[in-house]
């Protein structure tokens, strides 16, 4: 007999039903793949019992069964990882499928980067569908420069790739509502007549009454953003499909949730979650348990990572263990603290809590080991993608501009970095200055209390340097650099003096991409992420302890913030309120336009 003709049998067990909302004691018999039968065994034909091999039977002595977890929106380059390792570290938390919206690499490489990470991704032992990035660049390239972008020719080459199940979060609502003939407005229009299917996810944080409804009557028919009571009553009101991250969830919330019985129209998902946070709390089931702990039954918890995400995406060959569905699903050793035993997927073992896994990806199970390895997946191109001369101590300069040459001091704005969200505040600060042999006056920064912040165009499009004065919770001595800065994925770099800051931001240059932490001289921790700048092929558990050493040097050195990497990374973001810097300037997001550093 085949494997794909196998049968295993699977006795004892409480499995999840999602059209009852409980668990049914009963019998689960898959064949190759999928789900043959679920019930009573007596119900079984006698030719079917005898297909059945002894080594094939399992008794899970009255364990709970459910359907393998799917994450419907989120981005795998926010953990920093490459798609296999990436699936290989969540499929042990029982994540079967995601959908995935690859708009970092799409900032670097465009099309190619789209078209190369879902090639990469072939051979994941997590089913990877994609959704197309709507908004490549973030704003404009009169705000900054990214790597590429994607537009109407790039959205229907993208058509063509049959992973493809929706039209990634749409982000500029004022183009949308306010500006007909936009390019976020044609992309959809497009996508809607070649696409076959109607799913647009959206990034809503604020709409209401009318302005919400002209987003939904647009398509835009989901939202993952940070939630509150009145924008979820909102939104489900009007008929929208809510994506619940970790931070939405809060008691009232879920108490809402629970008396209006409104789980049908919600999905958990995760969005970003970066290496560190994934092995250190895990996945798609960490949600689920803080879930659970602010109030949700565990039934709905289930459902809204199972069924409810299926069907939002049409994954109608999954979501639920019931004939003809894919045989993916998880092994409970308890319900309610959401503790997994084993996952199966397409009815194969591929994790048991009982293996020892170790660091060098060796495990007493060869065939599972090999879903935890990682390779050199990508085009020789995207290890090269950092196109910068090395930094010099001129490059750090502030040049002050003419008519203030003669003041001994002057007025700048300062970013100020803010330590319990990723938004920052502008701040109006006074510098002392330095007059150079060749006439020109700069900024005497480091004799200040703030840091320079400099962001380097690395794409090989126009060399821009973009120089600003950085305050608040971050660093207060030594230099970070990274090539991981949203969205554009530019050389970004922060620094206390001249020294620290060249050799953080030259490491990550010789690196390819990264993420270097320097103090006195020393590089005292760094990740690289050679993959476009913005990704590394090594295991999760590697990668999140390297992480966890540059959270950690840049929390020595400074930084106060519950997320410090996602705090740094955002600090170049444009589309984040309120002062953020690019290659091209400084930028004021609210009135999205680039304003002076001097006032």
């Amino acid at each position: 007999m085949t494997e794909q003709n196998t049968r295993k049998l699977f006795k004892n067990i409480k499995i999840y039903n999602p059209h009852f909302r409980e668990f049914i004691f009963g019998n689960l018999l898959i064949i190759g793949d999928q789900v043959e039968f679920i019930g009573q065994i007596d119900e079984l034909p006698a030719e079917v019992m005898a297909s059945i091999k002894a080594e094939n039977t399992y008794d899970l002595n009255g364990k709970y069964v459910i359907p393998g977890l799917i994450d419907i929106h989120m981005h795998i380059e926010s953990s920093m990882l490459a798609p296999i390792p990436f699936a290989s570290a969540i499929i042990k938390h029982g994540v079967t499928s995601i959908v995935a919206e690859p708009h970092e690499i799409a900032n670097v490489f465009g099309l190619e980067g789209i078209k190369e990470m879902i090639a990469s991704a072939k051979e994941s032992p997590v089913d990877i569908f994609w959704g197309i990035p709507s908004s490549v660049p973030s704003t404009s390239n009169q705000l900054e420069t990214s790597g590429a972008e994607i537009a109407i020719s790039e959205l229907k080459e993208l058509l063509d790739y049959e992973d493809i199940v929706c039209l990634g979060e749409v982000m500029n609502n004022n183009a949308v509502l306010y500006e007909p003939d936009s390019k976020i407005n044609k992309l959809i229009e497009v996508y809607q007549q070649k696409s076959g299917n109607d799913i647009i996810e959206g990034h809503v944080p604020s709409l209401l009454g009318y302005e919400l409804a002209s987003f939904i009557r647009k398509g835009i028919t989901a939202d993952h953003t940070l939630q509150n009571l009145d924008r979820l009553e909102a939104r489900v009101k009007n008929g929208m499909f809510v994506e619940i991250q970790e931070k939405t969830l809060d008691r009232k919330l879920i108490e809402f949730i629970n008396e209006h019985n409104i789980y049908d129209n919600l999905s958990l998902v995760t969005d970003d979650i970066m290496v560190d946070d994934l092995i250190d709390r895990g996945h798609l089931d960490n949600v689920i348990r803080q879930a659970i702990i602010y109030g949700l039954p565990v039934i709905e918890a289930i459902h809204m990572a199972t069924y409810t995400p299926a069907r939002r995406m049409n994954l109608n060959d999954r979501g639920s263990l019931t004939p003809g569905k894919k045989a993916d699903f998880i092994v409970l050793d308890s319900l309610e603290e959401f503790e997994i035993a084993e996952v199966y997927k397409d009815g194969r073992l591929v994790f048991s809590s009982t293996d020892i896994l170790h660091e060098d990806n060796q495990s007493q199970n060869t065939e599972k080991a090999e879903l935890f390895s990682s390779k050199r997946s990508f085009p020789e191109y995207f290890y090269n993608s950092v196109k910068l001369k090395s930094i010099n101590s001129e490059d750090l300069n502030i040049i002050v501009p003419e008519s203030y040459k003669d003041n001994e001091e002057v007025t700048c704005r300062l970013i100020q970095v803010k330590s319990d969200n990723t938004y920052t505040e502008e701040k109006n600060v006074n510098l002392t200055v330095n007059q150079l042999q060749e006439q020109e006056v700069t900024l005497n920064w480091e004799d200040s209390p703030y840091a320079l912040a400099a962001v380097f165009e690395r794409h090989g499009k126009n060399g821009n340097i973009a120089r600003a004065l950085i305050g608040g919770e971050t660093i207060k001595r030594g230099a970070v650099a990274t090539t991981y800065a949203h969205d554009h994925h530019n050389l970004y770099l922060i620094a206390h003096n001249k020294e620290d800051g060249i050799m953080a931001a030259n490491e990550v240059i010789k690196d390819q991409g990264g993420i270097v932490v320097v103090e006195d001289g020393k590089i005292i921790a760094k990740l690289k992420l050679p993959v476009a700048g913005i990704l590394t092929e090594e295991s999760a558990i590697k990668a999140g302890g390297k992480l966890k050493k540059v959270t950690e040097a840049l929390k020595h050195l400074g930084y106060n913030h519950y997320n410090i990497i996602m705090s740094l990374c955002t600090n170049t973001l444009p589309v984040s309120p309120a002062l953020k810097l690019t290659d091209k300037g400084l930028i004021d997001v609210e009135n999205t336009k680039i304003i002076d550093l001097f006032i």
